[in-house]
């Protein structure tokens, strides 16, 4: 190779490398940062706690603190009343160092404001804390996390996961369906029906990516099967990055019937005989439907090999007035996921740079 000639492509390599390896050494430095703030924050609370309860110091110490703080760090602009009393709340609230250096570090001082705001329960604050990590929620995606009621939503459909897959699947499929789903999103009132609230859903797929979680790939909707020269079309087809399967979703607008479950097992049959790759795991079937009731989903879902999960939905026109109010618009929730991909793009920038 003779010396001194520059090769344009070899430059441009060499030059996405060096981006992705600065981009990577950003987030990590930026991450370092907050973990150091955080852990800041901790102790300055827990040292005001300490000599409250030691030496007796009143709450009017706060406020003097405050502005001597601040007279000190004009530069810094974490230092106000408020944000000192937060300070005490989360040393309070988490006297554990270590779960604040492990968990709380790695979310920034304001998603750490809304879980103590939000939550009254430690267990589901960490739980919150350790999703937005996996994740990169946002703190106004953490927000609406919260009060759509998430926590309790999780793992909340009834399966026969435990008999159908094998326990590491089987485990993380189950956490990964809700009870019910918030659709409130859709301009569509309860009396939709299933052709519609199928369009409706396709037409506001990111939306619908959001509430169903991190790790649904859109395959398609009425997505064509022929089987012995008929056609069969199912509603919604995803792939699953994570527990690497496609997922069929058949929505139905009724209450739930024992007769779904058959035809949800044809559908994954069909999909693991036709479009199933020899390292994809089990597919997974949901059926997404107005309402049901558990005795009858056992009984339908008992003698079924196949993986199935049964889900609700809830629409604005029915979900409670107080969660309404708590919702985001779809700007918002679009806004929101822009943020999402930004950050999943960033992650996987690292990701690429660190292998």
């Amino acid at each position: 190779m003779t010396k001194g000639l520059f090769n344009p492509k070899d430059y441009e390599i060499f030059l996405l490398d060096l981006k992705s390896r600065i981009r990577s050494a950003q987030i990590k430095a930026a991450l370092a940062v907050n973990r150091e703030l955080v852990l800041l924050y901790w102790q300055i609370g827990r040292d005001i706690l300490v000599r409250q309860e030691q030496a007796g110091w009143g709450a009017k110490v706060i406020q003097t603190l405050s502005n001597d703080l601040k007279q000190e760090f004009p530069e810094m602009k974490g230092f106000s009343r408020s944000n000192l009393l937060y300070m005490r709340a989360f040393a309070q609230a988490f006297p554990d160092e270590q779960i604040v250096q492990e968990v709380l570090g790695q979310i920034t001082w304001y998603h750490n404001i809304a879980l103590l705001d939000k939550l009254k329960s430690n267990e589901e604050r960490l739980w919150y804390a350790r999703q937005t990590v996996e994740h990169g929620w946002s703190r106004n995606v953490l927000v609406h996390q919260i009060e759509s009621g998430l926590y309790q939503r999780m793992g909340g459909a009834i399966t026969n996961f435990d008999r159908a897959l094998p326990p590491p699947q089987s485990d993380l499929a189950t956490q990964l369906l809700k009870d019910p789903y918030h659709l409130d999103f859709l301009d569509v009132t309860s009396s939709v029906q299933e052709r519609e609230l199928e369009k409706a859903l396709v037409d506001r797929i990111r939306e619908f990516l959001l509430e169903l979680g991190v790790g649904f790939a859109f395959v398609g909707s009425q997505y064509h099967l022929e089987v012995d020269g008929d056609d069969y079309y199912i509603d919604l087809l995803f792939y699953h990055l994570k527990l690497r399967c496609y997922v069929v979703i058949d929505l139905k607008v009724t209450e739930f019937q024992p007769e779904f479950s058959g035809k949800m097992n044809f559908y994954i049959s069909a999909v693991d005989d036709l479009l199933r790759h020899p390292e994809d795991r089990a597919t997974i079937g949901i059926i997404l439907c107005k309402g049901k009731k558990k005795t009858a989903v056992e009984y339908a879902l008992r003698d079924v090999n196949r993986p199935i999960g049964v889900s609700t939905y809830q629409l604005k026109d029915s979900l409670p007035e107080p969660l309404k109010q708590s919702l985001p618009s779809v700007e918002q929730l679009e806004m929101e996921m822009e943020t999402i991909i930004a950050e999943v793009g960033m992650v996987d920038n690292s990701n690429t740079a660190d292998s």
